[in-house]
């Protein structure tokens, strides 16, 4: 059984080919890779997978709900998605282009774990968003 029919099974989805293929796309997601409902429904497309928008927008919002993907919200009410994952990163985005970058810092991981225990919470999330243009564009 593959990879991806198995996680959709342990997050108790059903396995769908338009599942199956949103999956897929979003497990070969790289670490600069941040892709929004359109962008994944393109790449099925070019793909030559039968899907419609409306399928990869039900899809996602499953995948949200299952655990399966983490959505981010950033300004502009730009929604892109990427797999869950354990590990803390946290995002650049450039404001010309749009485009969503990765980053994680060990020294600011270690000291926003300290300034939440210094104020005397447990740390079970977070989120650390940067903004500006990208000298490239």
């Amino acid at each position: 059984m593959a990879l991806e029919s198995q996680e959709l099974r342990k997050a108790g989805l059903k396995v769908t080919l338009p599942r199956v293929k949103v999956y897929q796309i979003l497990e070969k997601a790289t670490e600069g890779d941040h892709w929004s409902a359109e962008d994944i429904y393109k790449l099925l497309i070019e793909q030559g997978e039968d899907v419609g928008l409306a399928t990869v927008y039900r899809v996602l919002t499953q995948f949200e709900a299952a655990g399966l993907v983490v959505r981010h919200n950033f300004e502009g009410g730009h929604s892109v998605f990427e797999l869950a994952s354990e590990e803390n990163h946290d995002h650049i985005v450039c404001i010309k282009s749009g485009r969503v970058k990765e980053f994680s810092d060990p020294v600011l991981n270690q000291r926003i774990e300290q300034i939440a225990i210094e104020m005397g919470y447990d740390l079970t999330s977070r989120t650390v968003c940067l903004y500006g243009v990208h000298k490239g564009d």
